[in-house]
C-alpha cells in the first residue's frame, strides 16, 4: 500500500475511528490514482487506518484500522459482520418482509459498498473505484453466505452507472414482500438498486393515520407510501411523481395488493406547482422528496428547497391534517432538517405538533463513530 501522512493535529477524527480523511489533512505526496489502496500515518510515524484513495474532497475512505498484509481476508469479514447482524436482528429469512439492506457503506465499515437483497436476489451497488478492486471476493462471500441459494447477483459500478453487470442469473427485476405488501422491484430501470428499502418502517407508521383520509403521496416513486396509505384504511390515495415510469409502477403495485387505483389518482406532476393549485384537497400528505444536496457547497439551496415544499405542504392541507415530511441528503443533519420545517411552520402561521421523529430502519445501521451515516431524516406533523 501508498503510504500517506497526515498533518500534525489532524489525526484526531482517526483516532475517534472515522472513516474519512479529507485531503486538507493531508501532507503533500506524490498524485495516486482513484481507488489506490493507502496506509495513513501520525505525522510521528505512527500508523493510524489503512484503506482506499480517492481523488476529492474525502481523500481516503477507511476500511481498517490495524495494519493487515490480507485486506481481501478483512472485507470478507467485515461482510460476514454484516450478515450477522442482519441475522441477529431478524432480517434474514422473516415470513412477512423477504426485502432488506446487507452492507450500508460507512455503517458496516465498507464505504462505497451498497448490497441489498431482494428476495432471492442480491443488487451490488459499488460508489468507489477502491471497493471494485474486491468485487469478485465480494461476490463469492455473498454466493457462499446464502448456501449458494441466490437466484440473481447483479453489479452496479459507478464506472459504467447505466451497465448491469450480472454475476450470478440475468433477472432485472423481482416481486418482494414487505410487512406482508407485494411491490415489483427493478433494479435497471429503477432508482438507486430499486426500491427504497429504507422507509420500510416509516411506510408502516403511517398505514395507522390514513383511515378514512384523502392521501397525497408526492415523489412517490413506485408507490411505497401509497400501497400503505390504501392498506391503513384511506378514503383516496393520490400519488404524485415527474417520471411516467414511476406513476406506472405505482398502479401496478396499487393493483396487484387488490387496492383501487382510477387514472384521475395517478398524478403525473411537479410537487410544488401542483400542491399550490389543491388546498384543501389533502388531510395527509407525504413529502418524500430526492436528496436535494449531495455536497456541502449544495447545502445552502437544499435548504431553501426544503423550506419550499414544506411551506406549500403546510399552507395547503386541511386542518386536522397529517405531514409526513423527509429528508435523505447526507449533509442535511436532523438538526438542519428540523430547524428548515420549523422555518416553513412558522411561516406557514399554523399551529404544528411533532407526533414523531423518525429515521432510518436497523439494516441501514448508523456506524456510532461516523454520523454521517445517519443520513434519513423524518417527521411527523400535526396541522391546526
Amino acid at each position: 500500500m501508498e503510504k500517506l501522512i497526515v498533518r500534525k493535529g489532524r489525526e484526531a477524527s482517526l483516532l475517534r475511528f472515522h472513516r474519512w480523511v479529507f485531503s486538507g489533512a493531508l501532507m503533500p505526496h506524490e498524485p495516486l490514482s482513484d481507488g489506490c489502496p493507502v496506509e495513513i500515518y501520525s505525522h510521528h510515524n505512527q500508523f493510524l487506518a489503512w484503506g482506499y484513495y480517492n481523488i476529492g474532497s474525502i481523500a481516503v475512505r477507511i476500511l481498517g484500522f490495524s495494519q493487515t498484509k490480507h485486506p481481501e481476508e478483512e472485507i470478507i469479514k467485515l461482510l460476514q459482520s454484516a450478515f450477522s447482524m442482519r441475522q441477529n436482528a431478524g432480517f434474514i429469512c422473516q415470513n412477512d418482509t423477504n426485502a432488506y439492506r446487507l452492507v450500508h457503506g460507512e455503517g458496516d465499515g465498507l464505504p462505497g459498498l451498497i448490497i441489498d437483497i431482494y428476495n432471492q436476489h442480491a443488487v451490488i451497488q459499488i460508489h468507489h473505484p477502491g471497493i471494485e478492486c474486491y468485487l469478485d471476493s465480494i461476490v463469492n462471500s455473498i454466493d457462499l453466505l446464502f448456501n449458494q441459494q441466490l437466484q440473481t447477483i447483479v453489479v452496479k459500478s459507478i464506472r459504467q452507472p447505466k451497465t448491469w453487470r450480472y454475476a450470478k442469473g440475468n433477472t432485472s427485476s423481482a416481486w418482494i414482500i414487505e410487512n406482508g405488501l407485494d411491490f415489483h422491484v427493478d433494479w435497471e430501470k429503477g432508482q438507486k438498486t430499486g426500491f427504497f428499502i429504507d422507509q420500510r418502517d416509516n411506510r408502516k407508521c403511517l398505514m395507522k393515520y390514513a383511515k378514512n383520509r384523502i392521501v397525497l403521496n408526492t415523489f412517490c416513486y413506485t408507490g411505497g407510501f401509497s400501497v400503505y396509505a390504501a392498506k391503513g384504511g384511506a378514503q383516496e390515495v393520490h400519488s404524485l411523481d415527474s417520471s411516467a415510469w414511476a406513476i406506472e409502477q405505482t398502479q401496478i403495485n396499487m393493483q396487484k395488493n387488490g387496492f383501487e387505483c382510477p387514472s384521475e389518482w395517478l398524478l403525473c406532476n411537479d410537487a410544488i406547482p401542483f400542491l399550490q393549485k389543491h388546498s384543501g384537497a389533502y388531510d395527509l400528505i407525504v413529502l418524500d422528496p430526492p436528496a436535494f444536496a449531495k455536497s456541502m457547497q449544495a447545502r445552502h439551496n437544499a435548504i431553501q428547497a426544503y423550506k419550499r415544499i414544506n411551506l406549500a405542504a403546510l399552507k395547503i392541507i386541511r386542518e386536522g391534517g397529517i405531514l409526513f415530511t423527509f429528508s435523505c441528503s447526507q449533509v442535511i443533519d436532523s438538526h438542519v432538517f428540523r430547524q428548515t420545517v420549523y422555518a416553513a411552520a412558522l411561516e406557514s402561521r399554523r399551529n404544528i405538533r411533532v407526533l414523531h421523529t423518525l429515521s432510518q430502519p436497523a439494516d441501514h445501521p448508523v456506524n456510532i463513530f461516523h454520523p454521517e451515516t445517519e443520513y434519513l431524516k423524518g417527521m411527523v406533523l400535526f396541522v391546526e
